[in-house]
């Protein structure tokens, strides 16, 4: 796996001291994000069930796993905005069910999220959908995000689009100018939830190049959830699966795709003979 170095444009004050430095894991290396041994119901219905996983840092890993097995759950933990009923969200080697608020609003500031469609304001174009982070979170000045927000744009291709708004611009342009906008702060962790979810095959590839090279730029810890196996397989530098709210295989992407596992076997393989059953 690539190391990369941060080269970043916005400055180092975007990045709240939290008083913790990433926590080690049971493997020796430094983890930003970990979940340990987390339960969480919904009613009746069990989405985690003693979920856990260090994710490697300054790389893409790639959670996939059958239907409500708990890949967006696991999403919104991570970033704070659903509290386990058991366990731990570790996140830059702090629980962050264990903080205050306002250390969890904080803490929030250092990912990124790229939505499905993009999440964009339909009533603002995509220049004033880029800069909102940085209006709401900074004191910087005009010229100042003007310049961040231009260079952004044009990493994923937008600058000639900046005075769209997002019903003018089609599906992929929404998820790059989102992707856009998820970068903006200079996030230490980047989460994609289901980036791929309603693009052509080439537009999707397209977007896992963009996926890649953005990482290979400024570096950070990617997390991308997806069903899509051939952006898993294009992407990826770890692989995660995810089945009745555990994770049954966490390791390198080679590993995962020439594993002997029946379930990771058949899972990443689409196949319908093995123990993922209709139910």
């Amino acid at each position: 796996m690539t190391q990369h170095a941060r080269t970043d444009l916005a400055d180092t004050d975007l990045l709240p001291a939290v008083g913790a430095a990433p926590a080690v894991g049971d493997d020796g290396a430094v983890h930003t994000m970990q979940v340990r041994d987390v339960y969480k119901s919904f009613g009746s219905f069990a989405v985690m069930n003693g979920m856990s996983i260090d994710f490697t840092d300054n790389a893409i890993t790639t959670v996939l796993g059958p239907s409500g097995t708990g890949k967006s759950v696991l999403l919104k933990h991570l970033v704070g905005l659903l509290e386990p009923d058991a366990g731990e969200i570790l996140i830059f080697g702090r629980d962050i069910w264990d903080i205050s608020e306002n250390e969890r609003y904080e803490i929030r500031k250092r990912f990124g999220v790229l939505f499905q469609d993009g999440a964009l304001f339909g009533s603002m174009n995509l220049y004033d959908n880029t800069a909102f982070p940085l209006r709401k979170h900074t004191d910087k000045a005009e010229d100042e995000i003007e310049h961040i927000v231009m260079t952004r744009l044009k990493e994923v291709g937008l600058e000639q689009a900046v005075g769209k708004f997002p019903n003018e611009v089609s599906g992929g342009m929404r998820k790059r100018a989102g992707f856009a906008r998820a970068l903006v702060l200079n996030p230490d962790i980047v989460l994609f939830d289901e980036p791929d979810s309603g693009l052509d095959p080439v537009r999707t590839s397209l977007l896992c190049d963009l996926i890649m090279e953005m990482h290979a730029q400024h570096g950070g810890t990617y997390l991308v959830v997806t069903h899509d196996i051939r952006s898993a397989r294009k992407v990826s530098d770890y692989v995660g699966l995810i089945w009745h709210g555990k994770v049954v295989h966490y390791g390198e992407a080679d590993e995962a795709f020439a594993s002997d596992d029946p379930f990771v076997r058949q899972f990443l393989a689409g196949d319908s003979a093995g123990p993922l059953g209709m139910d």
